[in-house]
């Protein structure tokens, strides 16, 4: 008998029609001879509707409350999928995430899991009942809950998976699989029967909404295989695996835009060794994901630092650098939120020439213009106006060739 875990997001269980096919495709799963682990997502919108109503009282609300809030909207999903379950004959537990044994460090809204214990788990699945998971949770040391940001469902059920020793886990969506690029923006995006960890993990980082990049980490390290796959319908999804040699005859697998990005300028900074550890220092003591970093060239001992965060980092970040600017001497601090990320990549672009040239010409070509730069071996990201982000996606999906299928894939 195998084992998998099953998730299923926002969309996935928005009403009480979708909670029921969703409780019918897990119970014809076990039906079939496996035993399963479900992890749901907060019905619909009920985590944006939870977060709209925290700052209609408190613009600013304490991180600890909001997961104390935010976390009731998962629990309410893995309740009612087992009353759904119930209701069709079936065996089904609900279970947050510290009953199921999730554990989280200390950082509230972001959380990282740092341990699972999954005995109570087992002994649910060896009385044969279908176990629900609530995603999204988990418990600090100080016993607090913890949530693990947003689409933090996905790295629950990885990490279960990978805690449980899971044969598949199994990715359930409002799309069918893992597109070359936003198919709501890029009309010919093709879905990819299978993609790498490292691609998969550049593009969740840099804008693809479908799965969580935190998500892939644990399963590129657990080796834990991924498969994305729709709610609504049986088609095949898209395989999330190790690296195979015939991935490198693709120059680009993907293009990605992520336009919930800011820029943090500060002007004229003392240009001394120390100045931008120190910068950095803070920002990481906070908790603050950087991302793109450029520093100009001295001028009479000064310099500019520019680099990108989050937009939802944005109002921790300020208050970080606010702090500092006088102790580097900084004549400001410019922000700019009208900016996007867009990214190309592939594991092929570590053995082909050219590719960053073909995508600076071509954005050139078409008046996009560079406003700064990052690359690794299987991607380099831009960041240009937010305005022309769909734009460039749509024009760089065409020049690397992603509207057609490879001949090996026609």
């Amino acid at each position: 008998m195998s084992l998998l875990v099953q998730k299923y997001g926002g969309t996935s269980v928005a009403d009480v029609a979708c909670m029921k096919c969703v409780a019918q495709n897990v119970y014809e799963t076990q039906k079939k001879g496996h035993s399963v682990v479900v992890v749901v997502s907060a019905m619909g919108k009920t985590t944006d509707n939870l977060v709209v109503l925290a700052k209609e009282v408190n613009p600013r609300p304490d991180n600890r409350e909001m997961d104390m809030l935010l976390a009731s909207g998962e629990q309410i999903s893995v309740a009612v999928l087992a009353m759904t379950l119930h209701a069709m004959g079936a065996e089904a537990v609900s279970m947050t995430g510290p009953q199921a044994g999730i554990f989280t460090d200390h950082v509230h809204a972001k959380a990282k899991i740092v341990d699972i214990k999954p005995e109570r788990i087992f002994r649910h699945l060896d009385k044969a009942r279908i176990v629900i998971v609530a995603g999204f949770q988990g418990l600090t040391p100080s016993q607090e809950i913890a949530t693990l940001g947003r689409g933090g469902s996905d790295t629950t059920a990885v990490a279960l998976a990978a805690a449980l020793k899971a044969d598949r886990c199994q990715i359930f969506t409002d799309v069918d699989g893992i597109y070359t690029a936003d198919p709501r923006v890029v009309k010919k995006a093709r879905r990819l029967d299978e993609i790498s960890y490292d691609e998969m993990l550049e593009l969740a980082s840099l804008g693809a909404k479908v799965l969580q990049s935190r998500a892939v980490e644990f399963a590129k390290k657990y080796n834990v295989m991924l498969e994305v796959l729709s709610s609504f319908h049986s088609k095949p999804g898209t395989l999330v695996r190790e690296e195979v040699t015939d991935m490198e005859k693709i120059v680009v697998r993907g293009v990605a835009a992520d336009k919930d990005q800011a820029k943090i300028t500060l002007q004229s900074v003392l240009d001394q060794p120390g100045v931008a550890a120190n910068l950095f220092k803070e920002l990481a003591a906070a908790n603050i994901n950087v991302d793109m970093i450029v520093q100009n060239v001295s001028q009479e001992g000064h310099t500019d630092i520019s680099f990108t965060v989050p937009v939802n980092d944005l109002n921790q970040t300020k208050d970080v650098v606010e702090k500092l600017l006088a102790s580097v001497d900084a004549r400001g601090m410019h922000i700019d939120e009208s900016i996007a990320k867009v990214s190309i990549v592939g594991v092929g672009m570590k053995s082909h020439s050219g590719v960053a040239y073909r995508m600076f010409k071509t954005l050139a070509e078409n008046s996009i213009n560079i406003e700064m730069i990052s690359t690794s071996e299987i991607k380099i990201s831009v960041v240009i106006q937010e305005c022309q982000a769909d734009e460039a996606v749509q024009i760089l999906h065409t020049v690397f060739e992603l509207d057609q299928a490879p001949a090996e894939e026609a």
